[in-house]
């Protein structure tokens, strides 16, 4: 049985005109004439008798009408409930600094131009935190170094490599490449993020007999690479992180060829067991984002 034949039928009984409730319906009068002779057909039922201009309700559709209104009622608020269940959707993602800094922003236009009504929450944290986060189910989606956990599935959305930049003017500018003893000479920018890989970019100058100068050590990836555009010295960053200053050539990169396969890598993670909605996507538009270069 139609919802929208039985509507007709609630609509031309509350109208006593066809032309009135096809006009409510934004129908032509031949299609609410149809709905209502098909519903006749499915009740095996006459519905309406016509009385000079109007049409009137028949005593076995009075019987049925109640229940055609109550269909209508509880069509419409079924409808209604799916609507707040929509705009109600949640997706809650649990990011690293790095993440939230340079891709996060990427990412969500272009999944909220997919998904509107869908609420986005964001979560920072070390990967360790977020993971955990996953794991007791408090975050559905996590953005983390690469995660081993029997209970996570992982999959790589980035990977950023870890570069040389210097201002535009530096002398290192200039050079196709330069090597670690030139590197040594100068003040250098050192921010610390806790990877596998930026460790080993400490460790490149242990066995040096001329130690490089660490004049800055930072925390915090913008304050390093605003200590590096300003000139105060240069210093080492995810190529992510520097794609709008590289642009505007507020800095540049310097090929150093004892770190070209050192990378800063992310992961997209969940409970294995509950794939969350939208995941699919959402890992997609990662990918995507996080191999553009500008």
């Amino acid at each position: 049985m139609n919802i929208e034949n039985i509507e007709a039928f609630v609509l031309v009984n509350h109208f006593g005109s066809i032309n009135k409730a096809s006009k409510a319906l934004f129908l032509s009068q031949p299609s609410v004439t149809a709905r209502i002779q098909t519903l006749e057909r499915e009740l095996d039922t006459k519905l309406f008798d016509r009385v000079g201009r109007q049409l009137v309700i028949t005593e076995q559709a009075k019987e049925f009408l109640p229940y055609a209104e109550q269909i209508i009622q509880y069509y419409k608020t079924g409808k209604k409930q799916l609507k707040v269940k929509e705009l109600s959707d949640q997706l809650i993602i649990g990011c690293t600094e790095l993440v939230s800094n340079y891709l996060i922003p990427k990412v969500i236009p272009a999944f909220t131009k997919k998904h509107p009504d869908v609420q986005l929450k964001l979560v920072t944290g070390s990967s360790d935190a977020i993971q955990n986060k996953v794991l007791n189910r408090e975050v559905d989606i996590g953005f983390v170094r690469n995660s081993s956990h029997p209970l996570i599935t992982s999959e790589k959305v980035l990977e950023s490599p870890i570069n040389l930049f210097v201002q535009p003017h530096h002398p290192f500018a200039s050079f196709d490449s330069i090597n670690i003893e030139a590197l040594a000479q100068e003040p250098i920018i050192f921010f610390e993020c806790g990877s596998l890989d930026w460790s080993m970019i400490r460790n490149l100058f242990q066995n040096l007999s001329v130690k490089p100068i660490i004049q800055y050590e930072v925390d915090n990836m913008e304050t390093a690479k605003g200590l590096m555009v300003s000139g105060t010295g240069i210093g080492f960053l995810p190529e992510i992180s520097v794609r709008n200053e590289l642009a505007r050539q507020e800095l540049v990169h310097v090929n150093l060829p004892f770190v070209s396969n050192l990378s800063l890598k992310t992961n997209m993670i969940f409970y294995t067991e509950e794939t969350p909605n939208y995941y699919t996507e959402l890992l997609e538009i990662a990918k995507l984002e996080g191999s553009k270069r500008n």
